[in-house]
Protein backbone atom coordinates (compact mmCIF):
# COMPACT_ATOMS: atom_id res chain seq x y z
CA UNK A 1 0.00 0.00 0.00
CA UNK A 2 1.54 3.49 -1.03
CA UNK A 3 -0.10 6.30 1.83
CA UNK A 4 -1.05 9.10 -0.09
CA UNK A 5 -2.54 11.28 2.97
CA UNK A 6 -3.46 10.03 6.51
CA UNK A 7 -6.51 8.54 5.57
CA UNK A 8 -6.27 7.86 1.86
CA UNK A 9 -3.67 4.49 0.25
CA UNK A 10 -3.65 3.24 -2.89
CA UNK A 11 -2.36 -0.50 -3.58
CA UNK A 12 0.78 -1.06 -5.15
CA UNK A 13 -1.17 -3.58 -8.31
CA UNK A 14 -2.98 -0.13 -9.54
CA UNK A 15 0.52 0.98 -10.19
CA UNK A 16 1.80 -0.40 -13.81
CA UNK A 17 5.77 0.40 -14.21
CA UNK A 18 7.61 0.61 -17.69
CA UNK A 19 11.16 0.53 -18.18
CA UNK A 20 13.01 1.68 -20.94
CA UNK A 21 16.29 3.47 -22.17
CA UNK A 22 17.45 6.53 -20.26
CA UNK A 23 19.54 9.55 -21.66
CA UNK A 24 20.57 10.08 -18.26
CA UNK A 25 24.00 9.80 -16.76
CA UNK A 26 25.97 6.62 -16.53
CA UNK A 27 28.16 6.68 -19.88
CA UNK A 28 27.91 2.96 -21.92
CA UNK A 29 25.45 1.55 -19.53
CA UNK A 30 23.08 3.84 -20.60
CA UNK A 31 22.98 2.31 -24.02
CA UNK A 32 22.55 -1.29 -22.84
CA UNK A 33 20.61 -0.96 -19.74
CA UNK A 34 16.54 -0.03 -19.39
CA UNK A 35 17.02 2.66 -16.16
CA UNK A 36 14.32 5.17 -16.81
CA UNK A 37 10.76 4.42 -15.16
CA UNK A 38 7.95 5.47 -16.75
CA UNK A 39 5.04 5.00 -13.83
CA UNK A 40 1.20 4.79 -15.33
CA UNK A 41 -1.99 5.36 -12.21
CA UNK A 42 -5.47 4.63 -13.76
CA UNK A 43 -7.25 7.74 -12.16
CA UNK A 44 -10.47 6.89 -13.39
CA UNK A 45 -10.50 3.59 -12.75
CA UNK A 46 -9.37 3.57 -8.90
CA UNK A 47 -11.09 1.73 -6.38
CA UNK A 48 -9.19 2.89 -3.56
CA UNK A 49 -10.47 6.61 -4.67
CA UNK A 50 -13.89 8.55 -4.15
CA UNK A 51 -15.24 10.04 -6.80
CA UNK A 52 -15.04 13.50 -5.29
CA UNK A 53 -11.24 12.66 -4.84
CA UNK A 54 -11.12 11.42 -8.89
CA UNK A 55 -12.60 14.41 -9.79
CA UNK A 56 -10.08 16.97 -7.75
CA UNK A 57 -7.21 14.67 -8.89
CA UNK A 58 -8.75 15.20 -12.64
CA UNK A 59 -8.87 18.74 -12.72
CA UNK A 60 -5.84 19.91 -10.50
CA UNK A 61 -3.63 17.02 -12.34
CA UNK A 62 -5.06 17.71 -16.09
CA UNK A 63 -1.99 18.52 -18.21
CA UNK A 64 -0.27 15.25 -16.53
CA UNK A 65 -3.10 13.14 -17.39
CA UNK A 66 -4.27 11.60 -21.03
CA UNK A 67 -7.56 11.38 -22.44
CA UNK A 68 -8.34 8.03 -20.63
CA UNK A 69 -7.72 9.47 -17.41
CA UNK A 70 -4.06 7.63 -16.92
CA UNK A 71 -1.48 9.59 -14.98
CA UNK A 72 2.12 9.20 -16.14
CA UNK A 73 5.37 9.61 -13.99
CA UNK A 74 8.62 9.66 -15.28
CA UNK A 75 12.12 9.34 -13.35
CA UNK A 76 15.21 9.11 -14.98
CA UNK A 77 17.71 10.59 -12.53
CA UNK A 78 19.53 7.64 -11.20
CA UNK A 79 21.48 5.16 -12.62
CA UNK A 80 19.52 2.01 -11.18
CA UNK A 81 15.65 1.26 -12.38
CA UNK A 82 15.34 0.55 -8.42
CA UNK A 83 16.26 3.76 -7.56
CA UNK A 84 14.40 5.76 -10.29
CA UNK A 85 11.65 3.46 -9.40
CA UNK A 86 11.10 4.53 -5.71
CA UNK A 87 11.67 8.60 -6.98
CA UNK A 88 8.43 8.16 -9.29
CA UNK A 89 6.32 6.67 -6.21
CA UNK A 90 7.60 9.31 -4.52
CA UNK A 91 6.43 11.68 -6.99
CA UNK A 92 3.35 9.93 -7.47
CA UNK A 93 2.53 10.76 -4.16
CA UNK A 94 3.56 13.77 -3.88
CA UNK A 95 1.33 15.05 -6.91
CA UNK A 96 -1.71 13.29 -5.07
CA UNK A 97 -1.39 14.88 -1.97
CA UNK A 98 -1.00 18.21 -3.16
CA UNK A 99 -3.84 17.47 -5.51
CA UNK A 100 -6.22 16.46 -2.90
CA UNK A 101 -5.32 19.64 -0.83
CA UNK A 102 -8.38 21.40 -0.03
CA UNK A 103 -7.76 24.88 -0.55
CA UNK A 104 -9.01 27.85 1.37
CA UNK A 105 -11.65 29.79 -0.38
CA UNK A 106 -10.91 33.33 -0.94
CA UNK A 107 -12.68 36.12 0.73
CA UNK A 108 -13.20 39.19 -1.29
CA UNK A 109 -12.25 42.29 0.71
CA UNK A 110 -12.80 45.85 -0.23
CA UNK A 111 -10.28 48.74 -0.30
CA UNK A 112 -10.65 50.95 2.52
CA UNK A 113 -12.08 54.73 1.96
CA UNK A 114 -9.01 56.12 3.22
CA UNK A 115 -6.83 53.99 1.01
CA UNK A 116 -8.35 55.00 -1.67
CA UNK A 117 -8.31 59.12 -1.10
CA UNK A 118 -5.20 58.38 -0.16
CA UNK A 119 -4.17 57.03 -3.41
CA UNK A 120 -6.19 59.96 -5.37
CA UNK A 121 -4.61 62.65 -3.20
CA UNK A 122 -0.92 61.20 -3.66
CA UNK A 123 -1.82 61.36 -7.84
CA UNK A 124 -3.48 65.33 -7.58
CA UNK A 125 -0.24 66.24 -5.76
CA UNK A 126 2.04 64.50 -8.34
CA UNK A 127 -0.37 66.15 -11.13
CA UNK A 128 0.30 69.47 -9.84
CA UNK A 129 3.83 69.13 -9.15
CA UNK A 130 4.38 68.12 -13.53
CA UNK A 131 1.89 70.97 -14.27
CA UNK A 132 4.59 73.74 -12.23
CA UNK A 133 7.44 72.11 -14.08
CA UNK A 134 5.96 72.46 -17.28
CA UNK A 135 4.64 75.70 -16.93
CA UNK A 136 7.85 77.05 -15.99
CA UNK A 137 9.86 75.21 -18.86
CA UNK A 138 7.18 77.24 -21.49
CA UNK A 139 8.31 80.55 -19.48
CA UNK A 140 12.08 79.83 -20.24
CA UNK A 141 12.00 79.05 -23.53
CA UNK A 142 10.26 82.40 -24.82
Amino acid sequence: MIQIVDDISIPEDELVFKASRSGGPGGQNVNKVNTRVTLFFDVENCESLSGTQKRRILTRLATRIDKNGVLRVVSQKYRTQKANRRVAVERLQQLLADALKIRPVRKKTRIPYAVKQRRLEEKRQRSLLKQQRASKNIAENF
